[in-house]
């Protein structure tokens, strides 16, 4: 037994932390060895608290969750520069997405930061899905591949690792893992068919890190959620297909997972899956010591073999020598702005239907379900609104409440109405409050930020996502 096992444990644990500036307790478990750092919106992340955590540890693994889209941590007030992964799917054009993830790669680049926990390899094959969704390249295996792959290109070409997510795939569910456990149900052979192919072009493409998802499988494993799952980590993720390089939990404070065990003993469940990061959205230094000294306690006890352990250390040091080693293509990338890409995406991805008729008048706005999945920061705004107001200045909002009453439209007076609308394909209700909304005002104008259902209205918009320039995109054609 080796007297590192404290060291080696630290390594492997990657945490959050509340606050705009590095606590004290994240300082002192940088000095002990702490693996890696993620970082939210919540932490306003720029190069000064970046610079803070590398002078307590310069080699740690600095992570983010920077999709594009809705999944900002960096624009989050005011919406993506870039229009996420369903526009780009929509478009489908697999240059274009690598200038994205190259762009996103630069962002984080200027940043200092090592890790994306970005693209998502789901394949939204279920249109009920209430946490993928536009988050998804789409529907089609083949589609999710090859733009998984370009957007693995274009972050790494950028010197910055990329993680494809969520292993083996979280596109066939009605359950939010952030709130519950979602099941998978689909054969074996559904699975190596529809979900497993856009990973398996992710390993041959070389990316640096794979992130587990929270989902019971039972064609893989009747009993344990992936993440805990030594059949999909290792036997499926590693031996079939490949991957040998950091392989990270989804945050283990989500209620898929934390609702069946505690933190420490998710944590050597994992470890003992295959696993080699476990990534801690949110903890305080009682709970990251409580999980260090679980596993610790588990190897001493010849539950966690250290030899897996110490395995796990080395893979979480190998992607911090990788990124090390690609400071020569982040200077290149910093110094290579490929401005207006995101929007020249927005614009392509619009799906349109009918003739907008605002005539250069500011618009009466109803916004009717904004509020989207736990893994959106409240704070993201769908941005049409605003982009409509920067356009016509008088723009008006209202917003009604979920499966509440649709606002009274006669406000509006002879004012064009618009009606902003989230995943209408998804909501019954969302699509009667449109079917309501037409029958009152046939003229109105309705935009869906998320999956559309069929047009409805004198004009219908898609955008296919939720970012800046996706709303920029749509406020444009609303009023050409």
């Amino acid at each position: 037994m080796t007297d590192d096992l404290y060291g080696l444990a630290m390594t492997v644990l990657h945490p959050g932390f509340d606050g705009t500036s590095v606590p004290d307790w994240m300082r002192r478990a940088l000095g002990e060895g702490l693996g890696g750092v993620v970082l939210f919106a919540r932490n306003a992340i720029d190069e000064r608290l970046v610079r803070s955590l590398r002078s307590e540890r310069p080699d740690t693994v600095i992570a983010i969750d920077e999709e594009g889209g809705s999944v900002t941590r960096l624009e989050v007030e005011a919406g993506s520069s870039f229009p996420g992964n369903r526009a780009l799917g929509v478009v489908d054009d697999v240059e274009l997405t690598r200038r994205v993830g190259r762009q996103i790669g630069r962002m984080l680049a200027g940043l200092d930061i090592t890790l994306d926990y970005a693209p998502s390899a789901d394949v939204n094959s279920n249109p009920a899905n209430p946490v993928i969704g536009v988050r998804s390249f789409g529907p089609d295996p083949g589609l999710v591949a090859r733009h998984t792959v370009a957007f693995v290109h274009g972050v790494q070409g950028a010197g910055v690792a990329a993680c494809a997510k969520h292993f083996p795939g979280h596109g066939d569910t009605v359950t939010d893992s952030h709130l519950a456990l979602p099941t998978v149900h689909a054969s074996r052979e559904v699975l190596v068919e529809r979900d497993l192919p856009p990973f398996r072009a992710a390993v041959d493409a070389g990316v640096r890190a794979v992130m587990s998802g929270h989902l019971l499988i039972p064609a893989l494993d009747p009993e344990a959620p992936a993440t805990l799952s030594r059949t999909a980590m290792t036997g499926l993720l590693r031996g079939e297909l490949g991957f040998d390089g950091m392989l990270v939990t989804d945050a283990i404070e989500m209620r898929a997972v934390a609702a069946m065990f505690a933190p420490g003993e998710i944590a050597v469940r994992a470890l003992n899956a295959g696993v080699d990061a476990i990534c801690l959205g949110l903890t305080t230094e009682d709970g990251l010591r409580e999980i260090r000294d679980a596993i610790v306690a588990a190897v001493r006890a010849g539950v966690l073999p250290e030899e897996r352990l110490a395995e796990a250390a080395t893979r979480v040091r190998a992607l911090s020598g990788w990124y090390a080693g690609q400071s020569a293509l982040r200077d290149k990338a910093r110094a290579d702005l490929d401005d207006g890409v995101g929007l020249a995406v927005a614009r392509a991805a619009l799906t349109t239907t009918g003739t907008a008729a605002l005539g250069g008048r500011a618009p009466l706005v109803v916004e009717v379900n904004t509020r989207l999945s736990q893994a959106v920061d409240p704070a993201t705004p769908t941005g049409v609104t605003a982009a409509l107001g920067a356009l016509l200045p008088g723009t008006e909002r209202v917003r009604m409440e979920p499966e509440g009453e649709l606002p009274e439209l006669a406000r509006a007076g002879d004012r064009p109405v618009v009606l902003v609308v989230h995943d209408a394909a998804r909501h019954a209700w969302v699509r009667e409050a449109v079917a309501r909304a037409v029958a009152l005002r046939p003229d109105i104008v309705v935009v869906d930020t998320g999956i559309p259902a069929a047009p409805a209205g004198a004009a219908h918009v898609a955008t296919h996502g939720i970012s800046r320039v996706s709303a920029q995109a749509a406020a444009e054609w609303l009023i050409r």
